[in-house]
């Protein structure tokens, strides 16, 4: 059997999990879905892009065994929880700024889209932009390795080929659901582009939902 070739124990559960946790909404799908909504499929994908940079670092450094790092050295894991949330907040309040422009601009015909498109140079790019949400997390690296490391035969000689595979797989579950949202995204853009207050209002929503995973991780906690 592969999954014991490997050193993997109890696959399909590990399978259950990750399929339940990607589903779980978070910065990066909504990102991905935003973005699809304000600049269509290809831009969409592109911030999938960063997205899946990020998980695969954040998984790679998890198997390097870092979230330890980061649990015995309380003070790294502070100043890595607090850029993150200082950066999901930026990203809120940019957002905000954005519904409070389209709400002005709500009679203009000229600006369709859900998610306003007036940001900041600096926030332009789709795929750097998905990479500094992924990587400044530090509850995906501990995450990451309390999770993997339950699936992983520590007798095995080869774990970093066990680490791979279920890397792989999460990889594989996260694009499926990206894919998903991204057309989710665009078919978004499209129902929204007639409804002006409501696009405002789309964009209030998910301005306040990036203030609150603010929020969150600025609470989170290494244990």
């Amino acid at each position: 059997m592969m999954a014991g070739v490997l050193g993997i124990t109890d696959i399909w559960t590990y399978v259950l999990g990750t399929v339940a946790i990607i589903l779980l909404p978070g910065p990066n799908s909504l990102f991905v879905l935003s973005t699809a909504a304000k600049r269509g499929v290809a831009v969409g994908y592109r911030a999938a892009g960063g997205v899946f940079v990020g998980d695969g670092v954040l998984m790679f450094l998890s198997a390097a065994g870092v979230a330890s790092l980061l649990k015995a050295y309380p003070p790294l894991f502070m100043v890595i929880k607090y850029a993150g949330a200082a950066y999901l907040g930026y990203v809120g309040v940019t957002m905000l700024l954005g519904a409070v422009r389209r709400w002005r601009d709500r009679n203009d015909p000229s600006t369709p889209r859900l998610i306003d498109a007036a940001e900041p140079a600096a926030m332009r790019s789709p795929f750097r932009k998905a990479l500094v949400i992924s990587l400044l997390n530090p509850k995906a690296i501990l995450f990451f390795i309390s999770f993997f490391i339950q699936f992983v035969d520590p007798g095995y000689a080869w774990p970093a080929l066990s680490f791979l595979l279920l890397g792989l797989i999460a990889q594989v579950t996260s694009a499926l659901y990206l894919t998903a949202l991204i057309f989710a995204g665009t078919f978004l853009a499209a129902q929204f582009r007639q409804r002006r207050r409501l696009a405002a209002g789309g964009t209030t929503a998910v301005a306040a939902l990036f203030l609150a995973f603010s929020l969150k991780l600025a609470t989170a906690s290494a244990g």
